[in-house]
């Protein structure tokens, strides 16, 4: 099984150099070579790196850097750019997302396309600054109120973070959508060697942006849709284009696979936790593998009903106490076991626990088939 492509053979690289960066400022330079026009934020840990890098750096770039009054704020005043057709970046965590569930929602409704980063921590409320992967059900369910979902990408090194910096904006324009870079706390503030590969995306003829009518028909950019019928026929739209996005942007990787017994599901740093987890129950006999989801939504679920057809069952392993499991049941059908491992509240999984879980669900299983 081969993983979808995540970078394009053909893209624009600006330059190549290996540098020692820190997750929060990777991803900050990875929007300002982006293409990245305006950036509004609020500082709150684990991301506030973020923020303050793009304090630095979107003035030296002559572009619009504002540090809002309040999470509200900063996600109203992206709207508000991004309506006008610019290429926009918000960032924030796990509390500050909450606050912007309703102007997600009108962003959804109203087609504005804008990035938004989450570096998760430890919840719920307050909870820790320690990494979390509790949000992955406020991300994955569309975040605000209404019947509507946003895709969301899910890195797992500092490097593919960066690479996926700019392919949300690219999905964003693309099907005029809000897109979320769900990260957590190690992953913003962990530092490694990574190649400074940028790659801007080409803009796409904004014929919908407020930009001043200047002799031609005006433009509106609303969510309000007063009559019924109206409203209907304009979620049926979303709906269609929620359905293009499942056919083209699926996205996910699988590691040593190929002879695998039993498999373990695993995003972002859960899954740099699952790589060690796999080499030593390999040491012990055991064959495991890799399935790691880029795309949290749309979930590559077709990609793991396949692999079910190979495998005796799945060990799914979070950083919360089991959300993206829910995923897993549904792209599955009781077609194989799963067991699941997670730690929270800032906690993360060892690998020695892993292994354990895995000896169980092997036992579960029948043991390993020679």
């Amino acid at each position: 099984m081969t993983a979808v492509a995540e970078r394009p053979a053909d893209a624009p690289f600006a330059r190549r150099t290996r540098v020692l960066r820190k997750g929060n400022e990777a991803i900050a330079e990875a929007a300002i070579r982006a293409g990245c026009d305006a950036y509004f934020g609020y500082p709150i840990t684990p991301q506030a790196e973020l923020l303050e890098w793009m304090a630095r750096r979107m003035p030296q770039e002559g572009r619009a850097f504002v540090q809002a009054e309040s999470e509200l704020g900063a996600i109203n005043m992206g709207l508000g750019a991004a309506a006008c057709g610019k290429r926009v970046l918000v960032s924030s965590s796990s509390p500050g997302m909450s606050l912007m569930a309703e102007a997600m929602s009108y962003m959804a409704g109203s087609e504005v396309p804008i990035v938004v980063v989450n570096v998760m921590r430890g919840g719920p409320g307050l909870g820790s600054i320690g990494p979390g992967q509790g949000d992955y059900w406020q991300a994955t369910r569309g975040h605000g109120h209404g019947d509507y979902r946003l895709p969301v990408l899910a890195p797992s090194s500092i490097g593919e973070a960066m690479d996926l910096v700019a392919a949300s904006f690219e999905i964003a324009e693309r099907y005029r959508t809000p897109v979320i870079l769900l990260a957590d706390g190690i992953l913003g503030q962990a530092m490694e060697p990574v190649e400074e590969t940028y790659r801007t995306p080409p803009r796409l003829a904004a014929d919908w942006a407020l930009t001043g009518a200047d002799g031609r028909p005006p433009r509106v950019v609303k969510s309000l849709h007063l009559k019924p019928e109206a409203l209907e026929q304009h979620n049926r739209h979303l709906r269609a284009k929620e359905a293009a996005i499942r056919d083209a942007e699926v996205r996910w990787a699988g590691e040593r696979l190929d002879d695998a017994d039993l498999a373990i599901v695993a995003y972002g740093t859960a899954a740099r936790v699952a790589r060690t987890a796999i080499a030593r129950a390999r040491e012990s006999g055991m064959r495991v593998g890799l399935f790691r989801p880029i795309t949290l939504w749309p979930f590559p679920d077709a990609e793991l009903r396949h692999l079910a057809t190979q495998v005796r069952g799945f060990l799914v392993l979070e950083m919360s106490a089991g959300q993206m499991l829910d995923d897993v049941r549904l792209a599955l059908e009781g077609a194989r076991p799963i067991a699941f491992h997670g730690r929270t509240g800032g906690m993360v999984p060892m690998p020695g626990e892993v292994v354990a879980a895995l000896h169980r669900l092997e036992n579960r299983t029948g043991g390993p088939a020679r």
